[in-house]
């Protein structure tokens, strides 16, 4: 039988039985007595052990073998479920879906997995009290394999990447002190403290509350991202006393791709013996404002179930759809043009014929595309259970609007960006058990992650109950690293504050942590959710919480825009980022100290010529008294934008300037009109600072 042509529907049917078993899990949490969601879990299980066979994935198989007979003796009431046993199928699930991922890459889906499996025996021999859930990864020794014997997960990997993307430079370095060093922990937080104050740790090995306690030989290891060159980055640690030896390596994008060939999956931590009771805090309730899908219940009617009714599509066959559509929007809008020089009545009616059903079509074209944001939403609440759980918090993940479309290009985009922003929640936001109820508060702290449409953008919102944004601590980092100067700070609104967390390189964490942290991170997301045109905002209330906002444009590939001319040039402006448009005169424009200003709803706002920004040549027409202008807005900011003509709004194809012309300011990319010229569309953000 020839398999390959049936692999991608393996992979698709694969990932959605691990996302099944991964919810179904969680739900099984919060209630380990309900043995329907045993069951679900259970075939599940049975159904990717049968696939997996079939198609000759003997690692797979034998691991799904193995959970089957865990899950048999939950089923029929011989076996209770306990944290041990929880954690071995969460690390088992992990670890089918490293090897599902593997075959997704080229390879064979083979994995090392005979600790999980040993683990996943001995419950069901009833010695699993002996056993270690997994082995933990050891630290590199100096020498003796660098950064392929220390285990990054996707999310580090991917911070790391975006970092090197956005300019920073991101080191493995290995750290050794001399063996007489009596006080290692002591020579050790002087190096974490390098660390601290010049860049962000993305991964310690050991961890860095081992480290603290001194729980390592002679050497410790770090991931690291800072703007620090590579000779100077040495010279600061190997002037700490006592220590021995520095070895560090600077990461581009070839040794990082390298680097996730090598990856291994990130080990977890061991699970306590079967003896022990869970830790107050230890379990944090992860879950959705929606019931986990359960299977379809059998129907009592006695009619049949309606077939099937969905079909997947291969997501380069839709690519090429949308390609082929813009390219028959532009001809649409040529022979509009056409129509209306001819005048020719039938010809008129056939074009604004074919101008409704391509509109009904292009409306069709962009629902295929769209996909629910649900598909990156669904891996959250094991990440928050599996932080707060190393946090020793109890976190509740509360999420709204997951049925809520957007674009499949912005989806695949988006998920990095909010796992940071939901690990910083949980680290930096919500307190520990014992503060927060010294406050007053639950012990259970509450994250809400949301997703909504409003206009043309989708909003998804990252809100805690926490403790809020400290304005004095952000303030004085932010001067100490000379964000700002002294006087600024005091002028600056907590909204402004709020936005410093963004700046490069800033930090305001007492303690490095292995979850995240308010430097390089922020930075990042904010780099990658303007590249997909959003904006991130965020607000604080002191002891009540934060809340990040995340405004996202819903398709990337047509949009409406408003058509300009500037002089001899036409240029297109995204119509979700226009306010109103005007005629103003010139005579009613202010210049304070050389920088022209209008009078707008009662506030001054700045005048911007595009001619002086984009250096169109003058045309040589004579000067008029009045002036045609365009509001823009991005986020609470607003400016006014002088322009020639305004020539009309348009549905026009986003088409990029190619990697020659990728670094063009204030231009997100172009488009073709319906007379052939070439309009280039603006990228408004960039032009209000």
């Amino acid at each position: 039988m020839e398999l390959n042509q049936y692999l991608s529907m393996f992979i698709d049917e694969s990932k959605d039985h691990l996302q099944a078993i991964n919810e179904n899990l969680l739900a099984l949490e919060q209630s380990p007595e309900d043995i329907s969601i045993v069951q679900v879990i259970f075939r599940s299980a049975h159904t990717l052990k049968g696939m997996s066979a079939t198609m000759g994935f003997e690692d797979l198989a034998k691991l799904t073998h193995e959970m089957e007979n865990v899950l048999d003796l939950v089923r029929n009431n011989k076996l209770s479920m306990n944290s041990f046993i929880f954690d071995c199928l969460f690390k088992s699930t992990d670890a089918l879906e490293t090897m599902v991922n593997d075959i997704i890459e080229g390879g064979t889906g083979q994995a090392n997995v005979s600790d999980i499996v040993k683990a996943l025996k001995s419950i069901v021999t009833g010695d699993y009290a002996k056993e270690p859930a997994a082995s933990e990864a050891q630290p590199a020794e100096a020498g003796g394999g660098g950064s392929s014997a220390m285990q990054i997960d996707e999310f580090q990997y991917s911070v790391l990447e975006q970092s090197v993307s956005a300019g920073h430079n991101a080191y493995f370095i290995e750290v050794g002190v001399r063996e007489d060093c009596v006080l290692k922990a002591a020579r050790a937080y002087m190096v974490f403290d390098i660390f601290e104050q010049n860049g962000e740790v993305i991964k310690s090995v050991p961890s860095i509350q081992d480290i603290e306690q001194e729980k390592f030989d002679r050497v410790f290891s770090v991931f690291y991202v800072t703007q620090l060159p590579q000779a100077e980055l040495d010279k600061m640690i190997g002037n700490v006393s006592e220590i021995d030896s520095v070895k560090s390596v600077l990461f581009d994008q070839e040794s990082l791709k390298e680097l996730k060939e090598q990856k291994q999956e990130k080990p977890a931590a061991p699970a306590p013996a079967a003896s022990e009771a869970p830790t107050a805090g230890q379990a944090p309730n992860a879950r959705e404002a929606t019931p986990a899908p359960q299977a379809p219940a059998a129907a009592k009617t006695g009619h049949q179930p309606v077939a099937n009714r969905t079909i997947r599509v291969d997501i380069d066959r839709l690519d090429m759809l949308m390609n082929l559509f813009s390219e028959m929007l532009i001809d649409r809008v040529r022979l509009e043009q056409l129509a209306s020089e001819i005048r020719r009545q039938e010809l008129t009616e056939t074009v604004e014929h074919m101008a409704r059903v391509s509109s009904d079509l292009q409306n069709i074209v962009l629902k295929l595309r769209m996909v629910p944001v649900d598909t990156v939403f669904n891996r959250f609440p094991r990440m928050v259970r599996d932080v707060a759980k190393s946090l020793n918090k109890k976190v509740d993940l509360v999420v709204t609007g997951a049925d809520t479309e957007l674009d499949r290009t912005v989806v695949d985009e988006i998920g990095d960006p909010l796992v940071h922003l939901l690990r910083n929640s949980i680290d930096h936001g919500v307190e520990p058990i014992d503060d927060r109820v010294a406050t007053g508060k639950s012990e259970t702290g509450t994250v809400w992650l949301r997703a909504f449409h409003s206009g043309n953008h989708v909003f998804i919102e990252i809100e805690d109950d926490g403790r809020g944004i400290n304005r004095q601590k952000v303030l004085q980092t932010a001067i100490k690293k000379g964000i700002v100067r002294e006087e600024q700070a005091e002028r600056m609104t907590d909204d402004e504050v709020a936005a410093l967390l963004f700046a490069s390189g800033f930090s305001t964490a007492d303690k490095i942590s292995d979850i995240s942290g308010r430097g390089v991170g922020l930075d990042v997301v904010k780099t990658k959710i303007e590249s997909l045109g959003g904006v991130v905002a965020v607000e604080s209330k002191p002891g009540k919480g934060t809340k990040f906002s995340v405004q996202l444009p819903l398709t990337l590939s047509i949009i409406s825009a408003m058509l300009i001319r500037v002089n001899d040039e036409k240029y297109a402006i995204p119509l979700s980022s226009i306010v109103e448009t005007a005629v103003i005169r010139k005579s009613s424009i202010r210049n304070v100290q050389g920088v022209p200003l209008l009078d707008y709803r009662n506030s001054v706002i700045p005048l911007v010529s595009l001619a002086q920004i984009y250096q169109v040549p003058d045309n040589g027409q004579p000067e008029r008294d009045e002036t045609e202008i365009v509001i823009i807005k991005k986020g609470e900011k607003m400016a006014a934008l002088s322009v020639s003509e305004l020539i009309g709004q348009q549905e026009i194809v986003l088409k990029n300037l190619g990697k020659y012309l990728n670094n063009v300011f204030a231009v997100s990319g172009a488009t073709i009109l319906g007379d052939g010229q070439v309009a280039l569309i603006m990228d408004t953000n960039a032009l209000i600072k």
